[in-house]
Parts: structure tokens; C-alpha cells; sequence
């Protein structure tokens, strides 16, 4: 037996595999092939593009596969489902960054455009036109969603007056001279499956450990292990200095004088804390990198 999982095609792909080898699984891509090879024979792969994953977990295609949480609101708003879909992890990471990506209503700086509301009878380009639309009907606001291919942020003010498009950092939309007039929806990666696939057990336990390792590869990003041995005497100064996840590991040496302390601590601050540790009388410190942390 095998589980059927969908590798998003496109932007998300380079940090989708990448998430995916700090988990322990190393995926293959080649040139021409849309079937990557993955380090576990209970698991076969195709890329699709993130815009259609949820409808191919959804026809039974795919056991599972990641998505955003964008495409899987824009599949759900199209009408039938086949086999219902369950989100089984939230994966907080976007192809740059660990973090969530929105969807913005954007107008060129200099045109009338101010509020959602002066769109009244206007023309919108975007990717994610049912969103879109609900987005307008809830605001009672009539106007034309057209469907963009790509390069969306070059159509104002010719071809569209308006353009719903995502965004990480909002500098390609600053780069064409585009304001942000409104958030449509925030998005992040999910893990999704099928119920048929949730209703074996074989699988459904396949799914829950993937997304046990991928949590937890997040989890590590961007903190280390830090290691060091101090007198038992200058313990206490010592762990009033770290921060830590829960409470720092103390073990106990050969030398009763002695402790051995290990914590998790976020890196950005290892620099200025290295040092205060060692005045406090910390000794022997590793700082190492992690790869998973199981919370």
C-alpha cells in the first residue's frame, strides 16, 4: 500500500521540498517529471500546481496533499465535493518565509480608488476570483471579476482597475506603484486529505506522522540547542539568563561540583547571550542546530 500525496508545483515547490528534507524526507525533482522520487517506499509523489491540489484530493486522485488554506477556500466556494477534505495540519511557511500570505484589494497610488466601496461597477484582476467575488457580495458592492493568468500587478490601470494579488511583503506591489486598500484573507500551508483516506488506518496514520515531522521542522526553524557545564554554586545565575521552551535539561557530572545545562533558545539572541554566560561561569558551551523539535 501506498499514500498518494501532492507536492505543490510552482512557488511553494522549493520550500515545500526543503520543509520536507528538515523533516527527513529528501524528494528528487527532475527536469521533465512531474512524479518526484521520494526516500520512502510508502510514499509516491506528483507536483501539482497549488491551485488545484484541493481538487485532486477532493476526486480521490490524491490521498493527500499541501495547499493553502486560499485555494482550498476558492475550491470549497465552486460547488460539489466529491470526498469531503480535513485540514490535518496547519504549516505556518510560504516560498519565502515561515509565515502566512495575504490576499490584498490593491489600485494604482494616483487613481480615484480609496475604499472597497469606489469599485462599484469596476473591474478586478485576480487569481482567486470566487474569493473575490464573496468578498465584494459581502460588502454589497457590484463589479466585474475577471480571471488573471499571471503578472497581475501590471494591469492597472489598463487592463483592470483593481487587482486582488498575494503577497509577502508587499514590495512587488510597492515596485508598480500600488496601494494596498484592504486584506481579502490571510493564507498559510495546509496538510489536507480526504475522508477516504482518513478512513483507513493505514494511511490515516501515514498522514498524522507526516505532519508530526513537518510541525515539527517548523518548530525548529530559526532556534538552536545550547550546551554548557557550570558549578553547581553559579547555577542559578545561570538559568536566570535562559530562556528557554520549557525549562532547561540540568544533568548531573562526574564531578559532583558540577551540572551540565542544555536548553532551546532562538538563535538571533545566542550572540548577546554567549557571552553573559560565560561571565556567570559557563563553561564548555556548544551551541548546535536542530532540525525537528516535537512539542
Amino acid at each position: 500500500m501506498t499514500l498518494k500525496l501532492g507536492i505543490p508545483k510552482g512557488s511553494l515547490q522549493d520550500a515545500t521540498i526543503q520543509l520536507f528534507a528538515r523533516a527527513g524526507f529528501n524528494i528528487r525533482v527532475g527536469s521533465r517529471s512531474y512524479f518526484p522520487t521520494i526516500d520512502d517506499p510508502d510514499i509516491e509523489c506528483m507536483l501539482i500546481r497549488a491551485q488545484e491540489m484541493a481538487r485532486y484530493v477532493c476526486d480521490g486522485v490524491l490521498d493527500a496533499g499541501l495547499t493553502g488554506q486560499d485555494w482550498i477556500a476558492e475550491h470549497e466556494l465552486g460547488g460539489t465535493v466529491k470526498h469531503p477534505l480535513t485540514s490535518v495540519a496547519d504549516l505556518i511557511y510560504a516560498k519565502q518565509s515561515f509565515g502566512t500570505v495575504r490576499w490584498v484589494l490593491a489600485a494604482p497610488e494616483d487613481s480615484r480608488f480609496k475604499t472597497p466601496k469606489d469599485f462599484a461597477n469596476a473591474t478586478i484582476a485576480t487569481e482567486l476570483v470566487r474569493v473575490t467575488r464573496a468578498y465584494f457580495d459581502r460588502l454589497d458592492v457590484p463589479v466585474n471579476v475577471e480571471f488573471s493568468w499571471g503578472a497581475t500587478e501590471v494591469k492597472p490601470p489598463v487592463l483592470a482597475d483593481g487587482i486582488v494579488e498575494a503577497t509577502e511583503t508587499g514590495s512587488t506591489l510597492r515596485a508598480n506603484r500600488l496601494r494596498i486598500l484592504d486584506t481579502i484573507m490571510e493564507s498559510n500551508t495546509q496538510l489536507i486529505a480526504n475522508d477516504t483516506a482518513l478512513s483507513d488506518q493505514w494511511k490515516r496514520t501515514k498522514i498524522e506522522n507526516i505532519a508530526l515531522l513537518l510541525r515539527a521542522a517548523i518548530d525548529a526553524q530559526g532556534r538552536v540547542g545550547l550546551m554548557l557545564n557550570v558549578r553547581r554554586d553559579d547555577l542559578s545565575r545561570i538559568l536566570s539568563l535562559l530562556p528557554a521552551l520549557q525549562r532547561p535539561t540540568i544533568s548531573a557530572l562526574s564531578d559532583d561540583a558540577w551540572v551540565a545545562v542544555n536548553t532551546i533558545l532562538e538563535e538571533r539572541t545566542v550572540r548577546e547571550l554567549i557571552p553573559k554566560v560565560k561571565a556567570a561561569g559557563g563553561e564548555g558551551i556548544v551551541e548546535y542546530p536542530l532540525n525537528k523539535i516535537v512539542l
